[in-house]
């Protein structure tokens, strides 16, 4: 290459002399060209941006124009202070809570009205009633609670940290933490410092005949998924609505919609004339002796009864479980459990009228339901004739047995929604905290949780759960207004009210006849 390089020196120096006159000339032409170029397009992207020319006169426009949309949308989204997931890549690196989710959202509330609460919200005060009547909540009285707790949740500044006290069965612990996680989420800054004791078996736990006499007023708060008359435990919506991954029922959010399309899929009159249930049936001796009115040969109470052992469909990939293609029962059965069932909200909203075996415990929602109204009362002591008169007489009063299964539907679909359930939860908390005598602190054994921590190491349907009931904005609106506590009279009266209609079917019952029948 040095030998040819010699040879053409005299001959590339000229060429290159002609050549470099010649492009300073062609330099200077598209020097101007492009400053002119830039001109254009900076005037018509100004015009473009403040809507003065129309994208669509342009090849390719709406392809341009949704990726303006798309931009603006994160951008308002960012404004509105979006959550996300915000997990370590590094699996070894310990996932910890980010210091920049938002402590305050103010939006503008003058151009919406705060709804009214269900009327089931009542049921906040009365709950409370104790502790308000023995002036407040100690410090020593919450850690009284220690013994019968099975987690402590702290909310100091709008960040929560937990301390575990004992096992808990299956992940109820883990998805009632998520769900107040989410209400933290939904209305930042709309909480106070709170300090929770929390049982998660299911039977209450604090007994009111424990605390009478000298040990009245002694009561330590704790906060269960349900209560009976000889309780005094705060009534708290269980952990399922955000799911239960360990036998495959979905957040509350989702399902709700699912059950609502299943109950359309199959019209009342054109459902099987027989009360349904499935379950397990060995939890329980009300349960064990419901399975007793099951079809034989010798005996048809109209009822159809199947025992659910979920070890076996966990197998089998609950291919048999799914809750919105259970509706096509014109009535079902709700009977309990070890206590309350979470099932109550499931069967309720199938449209078809629910036979609920009369019940010794209740959840947050259940005490405002009433019978002949949302729901058919099966006694206790006498199953198998209650059911069979239940049925014979909704198949021969089919509208009225439609009407019955429609409130509860309705009941569950409007009164229930989780924006509801959110709801409850604000209030009561709320309400809670003002009986504090003292400024909650961060227990020595507390570890600080948020749902970063949470979802980032959880996996399968946990992880599927808590991404789909992950609140992803806070609320533009106001949480709904509290109804007025109940005064003597009117509860008196509500509760004489729902007792006189169970007395009434029973009294039908006894003389198996319902000629005449009216409500």
């Amino acid at each position: 290459m040095d030998a040819v390089h010699a040879d053409h020196g005299s001959s590339l120096q000229g060429a290159q002399a002609i050549w470099s006159t010649k492009m300073g000339q062609e330099l200077k032409k598209k020097g101007a060209i492009s400053v002119a170029l830039f001109l254009i397009i900076f005037v018509i992207s100004a015009l473009i941006a403040t809507s003065w020319v129309d994208m669509s006169i342009f090849p390719g426009a709406s392809s341009q124009k949704a990726l303006i949309t798309s931009a603006e949308s994160h951008n308002s989204t960012q404004k509105n202070h979006g959550y996300s997931l915000n997990c370590s890549a590094d699996h070894n690196t310990t996932q910890t809570c980010p210091k920049t989710y938002p402590t305050r959202h103010e939006p503008d509330y003058s151009s919406s009205s705060s709804e009214a609460c269900p009327e089931y919200f009542r049921w906040i005060y009365q709950d409370l009633e104790p502790w308000r009547k023995s002036n407040g909540i100690s410090k020593d009285l919450v850690e009284s609670g220690k013994s019968v707790a099975d987690i402590r949740i702290v909310v100091v500044n709008g960040r929560v940290y937990m301390e575990k006290y004992r096992g808990v069965f299956q992940t109820r612990d883990v998805f009632t933490v998520w769900g107040i996680l989410q209400l933290l989420r939904l209305y930042p800054g709309k909480l106070p410092d709170l300090d929770l004791m929390f049982g998660c078996g299911d039977r209450p736990v604090i007994r009111k005949r424990d605390y009478r006499g000298v040990n009245a007023g002694k009561a330590p708060p704790m906060f269960h998924y349900c209560g009976d008359e000889s309780s005094l435990d705060l009534v708290f919506p269980d952990w399922s609505f955000w799911g239960w991954p360990e036998i495959n029922i979905k957040p509350w959010e989702s399902l709700i919609e699912e059950l609502e399309e299943g109950n359309n899929r199959t019209k009342w009159v054109e459902r099987e004339p027989y009360a349904y249930w499935k379950g397990n049936s060995r939890l329980s001796k009300t349960r064990r002796d419901l399975m007793k009115c099951n079809l034989t040969d010798k005996q048809d109470s109209n009822a159809r009864l199947y025992t659910l052992a979920w070890n076996q469909e966990s197998r089998k990939g609950f291919k048999h479980t799914n809750l919105a293609g259970q509706c096509v029962h014109r009535y079902k059965i709700y009977v309990e459990g070890v206590a309350w069932s979470v099932s109550e909200k499931y069967i309720l909203a199938c449209d078809s009228m629910t036979l609920l075996v009369n019940p010794r415990y209740y959840d947050f929602f259940t005490r405002s339901l009433i019978p002949t109204v949302h729901y058919w009362p099966i006694s206790q002591n006498d199953k198998c004739r209650s059911v069979k008169f239940a049925v014979d007489w909704g198949n021969s009063h089919p509208a009225k047995a439609q009407e019955i299964g429609k409130e509860g539907s309705k009941f569950i679909q409007e009164e229930l929604q989780i924006e509801h359930v959110y709801d409850y939860m604000f209030h009561l908390l709320n309400e809670y905290a003002k009986l504090l005598k003292y400024k909650p602190t961060v227990p020595p054994e507390a570890v600080e949780i948020c749902s970063d921590t949470m979802a980032c190491k959880a996996k399968g349907l946990d992880r599927d759960f808590m991404t789909q009931s992950m609140v992803k904005n806070p609320s533009n609106k106001r949480a709904c207004t509290m109804p007025p506590p109940y005064n003597v009279s009117d509860l008196q009266a509500f509760l004489e009210r729902k007792a006189n209609l169970i007395e009434k079917v029973k009294m039908w019952e006894a003389t198996g006849n319902f000629s005449g029948f009216q409500f």
